[in-house]
């Protein structure tokens, strides 16, 4: 196994690392900015460094500083833990070269399918179901071959960001008088907040589902899918409250398209932690993107499958095969995860200052990921996620109860959460029947 792990990252998911870490015996470095000298996983770290002030630029986000912080500290691999540089391939080659591991998957495979073209390119390539679109970026000097496309996959048809991610980065368009428009606006917006103009054409499904595909893979040709979840309660593009498995799937074609993702990580030959994303609608899957890395919501893909997934990302940097074969995962019972951000419920504005008070639910089955503690402050520089809340139980409707229970026992005072926003939603009634699109918390704000 690995001897020492720098943690490059912060908050809850620093402390998920940890304690994989420790379970293991692998002594673990704790990489912290000047603003998160008071997070619990420093304190529990066998080394901390202070890496840089406040600003993630200056600290999160600076790769020397935390590869020389490994090798100050005699730390011979990085956990990137997911946002942050997860996804930055640069910084993984960057890893390797100074002769350290990088947890994660290998730097061409990050760079493949951090492109979003290419990745749709690769997954066409595997077999992978995908929007129908472009095939391709789009030119920026063939007006009448875009057009020509754009009446081929049919209106509304929406242009991304090929270097885009996080809902930036797209623009909609719904008639071919809005087409060239949307393209400009969305080519600039890609330059400016990615550094890469580059923009695609995809078919606009209007009431899709958000669902998605948990892949583990060893490098030594071992790959194995741990099933699906939903992420369709989401605002702004950004997740909400997840669950796992997803309800109301064919079964039929949830086979096909799990077997495509395992199909698709040995024809790329991917090492690692990975979730392919898909829309799906009227009983189809629409591959959008890759992530190659762990996902906030792997927690409901662990007590679904009882598969502990840092511990195999922390195996198979060791360079040692998966612990399980397809054979040895099965699903059982469902599981949600609520995020618990400090912030307004209502209007999503950023809720930080000190916890005055905090106390977590309890009981079996319910598990909270959280370095918060009372006293904490929770500083305003990054994001606002303070927690996730996850509960198992043998059925839907039995973890929906056990999650309301769950929430009404959690308790944070002093900021703002949205605890009271989740008690709603796990008790709506169109959500307690399953199914519902991405649109549907937005609908549920906005009428």
């Amino acid at each position: 196994m690995l001897d020492k792990v720098l943690i490059a990252n912060r908050g809850e998911i620093a402390l998920r690392i940890l304690r994989a870490c420790k379970s293991l015996g692998i002594k673990t470095v704790a990489a912290y900015s000047s603003a998160d000298k008071d997070l619990l996983h420093v304190r529990l770290a066998d080394q901390s460094v202070c890496i840089g002030p406040a600003a993630s630029a200056r600290s999160y986000l600076d790769m020397q500083a935390l590869i020389t912080a490994a090798k100050l500290t005699g730390a011979n691999a990085i956990h990137p833990g997911y946002g942050f540089l997860s996804e930055n391939a640069d910084f993984a080659e960057q890893v390797e070269r100074a002769g350290l591991v990088f947890i994660g998957p290998k730097p061409d495979t990050i760079r493949l399918m951090g492109d979003k073209v290419s990745a749709i390119a690769a997954m066409i390539k595997a077999g992978v179901p995908t929007v129908p679109g472009s095939n391709g970026p789009l030119p920026d000097d063939n007006n009448s071959a875009v057009i020509a496309d754009s009446r081929r996959i049919g209106f509304p048809v929406i242009i991304k960001a090929s270097a885009g991610g996080g809902g930036r980065g797209m623009r909609v368009a719904h008639h071919e008088a809005e087409l060239l428009s949307a393209i400009q606006i969305t080519r600039a917006e890609a330059n400016a907040a990615f550094g890469n103009g580059t923009v695609y054409m995809e078919k606009y499904l209007t009431q899709p589902r958000h669902v998605e595909v948990q892949v583990i893979a060893d490098g030594h040709g071992h790959v194995v899918h741990l099933y699906d979840r939903d992420c369709s309660l989401q605002r702004r593009h950004q997740k909400v409250l997840e669950e796992a498995p997803a309800p109301h799937i064919d079964e039929a074609v949830r086979e096909r398209v799990l077997k495509a993702c395992t199909d698709a990580c040995l024809e790329i030959g991917y090492r690692g932690a990975g979730t392919f994303e898909f829309l799906y609608e009227k009983g189809q899957f629409f591959f959008i993107e890759m992530n190659t890395r762990l996902q906030v919501e792997h927690p409901v893909t662990e007590l679904v499958t009882g598969v502990d997934l840092v511990k195999e990302q922390l195996r198979i940097a060791s360079g040692l095969a998966l612990s399980v074969t397809q054979q040895d995962v099965h699903l059982k019972g469902h599981a949600f995860e609520c995020r618990i951000n400090a912030e307004d419920a209502r209007t999503f504005m950023p809720s930080p200052g000190k916890v005055t008070f905090y106390s977590a639910p309890g009981g079996p089955n319910v598990r909270v990921d959280s370095h918060l503690y009372t006293g904490y402050i929770v500083p305003p520089h990054y994001d606002s996620l303070i927690g996730k809340l996850i509960v198992w139980d043998e059925n839907r409707e039995s973890a929906l109860v056990r999650m309301s229970q769950a929430l009404d026992e959690m308790q944070v005072e002093g900021i703002q959460t949205n605890i009271a926003l989740h008690k709603e939603l796990v008790r709506d009634s169109h959500f307690k029947e399953g199914g519902v699109t991405i649109h549907y918390l937005t609908q549920l704000f906005d009428g």
